[in-house]
C-alpha cells in the first residue's frame, strides 16, 4: 500500500510539474492594429482600424445670445417677436453640439463617400398664451416655430440630421446642399439671416456632377421640395380676419407632393473666387377648392427660379479678404428668395402718429400662389440680392459689412384675390384703390470676430431689418381680438416697421 501510494503521488507531481512548465512556456502575442493617418484626404483622416476606408470626426459647439427678438436668426417678424410688448422676449440663448462624421475609401469606379452631420440644439423658451388672461409655462422651440407649437424637441431640444449622403461616381444620393445654392448660402459675410439667395439647410435629393477640370463642374438634380422649397399656396377664399391680422393672405392649400424640384447648376471654382449659375423647377400643387374633393381644384403650375453669383478672393484690401455677391428671380418658387430660415408671414407693431389709431402694423406675406374656388393660380414673382465684404485685420480679428434686400410682387389678378377679402374683413380705411400687398424686405448690419486660438472664435453682430409694405400710406385697418399676443380689437395704421438685433456668439471648432 505505501509503495502504491507513493507511486500514484509522485505520479501526480510530475504531471503537475509539467502543467506549470508548459504553463510559463511563451505564447505568441496576437498583433495589435494601430490607427494609421490616412494622407490622401488631407489633414484629420485616419485608416479604420483593419480596413482601407479613412474617417474624420469634426464639428463645433456654439453658443448664442440674441438681444431684442424670440428667435436666434431673425428680427422681429411676427407673432410674439413682432408684439412687441410685455409677452416678446429681450433675449434668446442658443447652445448647439454638432457632430460630423466623414468617410472615403478608393475604390475601381472611384470615390465612395459617406457623409453625416447631426446637432443636438437647445433654444431658450418664451411664454406664450392668452396674454393678460392666461400665461403658459416656457416652452423650447427651434427658433422657426412659435413657442409652445412643437417642433420636434426632446426634453426641452432639439435633435436634428443636417447631412447624410452617399458619394460614388459623380452621383450624390440623400441630404446634401442643395445645387441651387452658393457655397456660403444666405450667409456671404454674416450670421444673421438674409433674404435675396436660396438656404443653407440641406435638402434629400438625387444629384449627378461632372467635374471638367480646372474648378469647372456642371450639376442637374431632383430635390425633394417638401422641407425646404415649398411656400405658401393661399386659397384666398378661406381668407380669415385672424390669418390676415397675421400676413396669412387665405387658407394654405397646398395638396400632397407630385414633382421633385428639378436643379441644374454651373460653378468655376478657381483661386481668384467663384462664379456659379443655378436654375429651378418648382411644381405647384394645390389641394381642393372646398372642404372636399367634390368641390374641385386648380390645375398645376410650374414655377422657377434663377441665381447668378460671384466670389472674389484675396483683394488687394489683405490677405484672405473677399467679397461675395448672389442675385436671385423666382416666379412661382419664392422658398429660392425667401428661404425656409426665413419667416413667410410679417407682423410687427409699432408705435403710431394717426388719429384713432392704437397702434401701427407692418403687415406682409410670401406665398408661391395664389387662388380663389373655381380659378387658377396665379404665380408670385420675387426677386432679391445679398452680398457682403469680409476685412482681416490680422490672423485674430476681422471685421464684415453685409446686406440683403427682397422683393415680393403679386400681379393684378392675385391683388385682386387678396384686396376683395382685405378690404372688406379688414375694413382697409383707404378701400381697394390703397391696397396693396407688395413689399419689401431688407436688412444691413455688420459683424466683428476675434479668433485668439485656433478653432474658437468670439463674435459681435448687429442687424437692421427694414419691412417696407405698400398699403396706400395712412391707412388704417380693424383687426380683431388677438389674445395670444394680448393685442385688442381696435383700429390700426398700416406703417414701415422696422428693429434692430445684436448677436453675441462663442464657438469652438474640432
Amino acid at each position: 500500500m505505501k509503495l502504491t501510494k507513493s507511486l500514484i503521488l509522485g505520479s501526480a507531481a510530475m504531471f503537475a510539474g509539467a502543467g506549470a512548465q508548459a504553463a510559463d512556456l511563451p505564447v505568441k502575442a496576437k498583433a495589435i492594429e494601430y490607427v494609421k493617418i490616412c494622407s490622401l484626404y488631407g489633414a484629420g483622416f485616419y485608416y479604420i482600424p483593419g480596413t482601407d476606408t479613412c474617417i474624420k470626426l469634426g464639428g463645433y459647439l456654439r453658443v448664442d445670445t440674441t438681444i431684442n427678438t424670440n428667435a436666434d436668426f431673425e428680427g422681429q417678424a411676427n407673432y410674439l417677436s413682432g408684439a412687441r410688448n410685455r409677452l416678446s422676449n429681450y433675449y434668446t440663448t442658443l447652445a448647439r453640439q454638432d457632430l460630423q462624421i466623414d468617410t472615403r475609401t478608393a475604390t475601381e469606379y472611384g470615390l465612395v463617400r459617406t457623409f453625416f452631420e447631426g446637432q443636438f440644439t437647445w433654444i431658450s423658451g418664451g411664454y406664450a398664451g392668452a396674454g393678460t388672461t392666461n400665461v403658459n409655462g416656457s416652452t423650447a422651440y427651434d427658433g422657426r416655430n412659435p413657442a409652445g407649437s412643437g417642433g420636434g424637441q426632446v426634453a426641452g431640444g432639439k435633435l436634428a440630421v443636417y447631412y447624410a449622403f452617399i458619394q460614388f461616381a459623380g452621383f450624390t444620393f440623400g441630404r446634401a446642399e442643395s445645387q441651387f445654392r452658393t457655397p456660403w448660402a444666405e450667409y456671404p459675410a454674416n450670421n444673421y439671416e438674409l433674404p435675396g439667395s436660396a438656404g443653407w439647410e440641406p435638402v434629400s435629393q438625387v444629384t449627378y456632377t461632372a467635374d471638367f477640370g480646372q474648378g469647372i463642374t456642371a450639376s442637374v438634380s431632383a430635390q425633394d421640395q417638401v422641407t425646404n422649397y415649398q411656400s405658401n399656396v393661399w386659397n384666398v377664399s378661406g381668407a380669415t380676419a385672424a390669418g390676415l391680422a397675421t400676413g396669412t393672405y387665405g387658407a394654405n392649400d397646398i395638396g400632397g407632393s407630385r414633382a421633385p424640384d428639378l436643379v441644374a447648376k454651373i460653378r468655376v471654382d478657381q483661386a481668384w473666387g467663384l462664379f456659379q449659375a443655378s436654375v429651378a423647377a418648382h411644381d405647384n400643387h394645390a389641394g381642393y377648392y372646398g372642404a372636399s374633393e367634390v368641390t374641385g381644384h386648380p390645375s398645376d403650375k410650374w414655377g422657377w427660379a434663377a441665381q447668378l453669383a460671384l466670389s472674389i478672393k484675396n483683394l488687394p484690401t489683405g490677405a484672405g479678404d473677399s467679397i461675395n455677391l448672389t442675385g436671385v428671380y423666382t416666379n412661382g418658387a419664392s422658398r429660392y428668395n425667401f428661404h425656409d430660415f426665413m419667416s413667410s408671414t410679417f407682423a410687427v407693431y409699432g408705435g403710431t402718429g394717426v388719429g384713432g389709431a392704437y397702434q401701427s402694423l407692418g403687415l406682409a406675406g410670401v406665398s408661391d400662389s395664389v387662388f380663389v374656388a373655381g380659378a387658377d393660380q396665379e404665380l408670385t414673382t420675387t426677386y432679391g440680392f445679398n452680398g457682403g465684404y469680409t476685412h482681416n485685420w490680422d490672423p485674430y480679428w476681422n471685421t464684415s459689412i453685409f446686406g440683403g434686400w427682397a422683393a415680393v410682387r403679386y400681379n393684378n389678378t392675385a391683388k385682386g384675390y387678396i384686396c376683395g377679402a382685405f378690404v372688406t374683413t379688414l375694413a382697409l380705411s383707404s378701400g381697394t384703390g390703397g391696397c396693396n400687398p407688395d413689399f419689401n424686405y431688407a436688412v444691413v448690419g455688420t459683424k466683428t470676430g476675434w479668433t485668439p486660438v485656433k478653432g474658437l472664435t468670439f463674435t459681435a453682430e448687429l442687424a437692421y431689418m427694414m419691412l417696407d409694405q405698400k398699403y396706400a400710406s395712412g391707412s388704417t385697418v380693424t383687426l380683431p381680438l388677438q389674445s395670444t399676443i394680448a393685442k385688442p380689437a381696435a383700429t390700426y395704421e398700416l406703417k414701415d416697421q422696422n428693429s434692430l438685433v445684436l448677436l453675441l456668439r462663442a464657438q469652438r471648432n474640432f
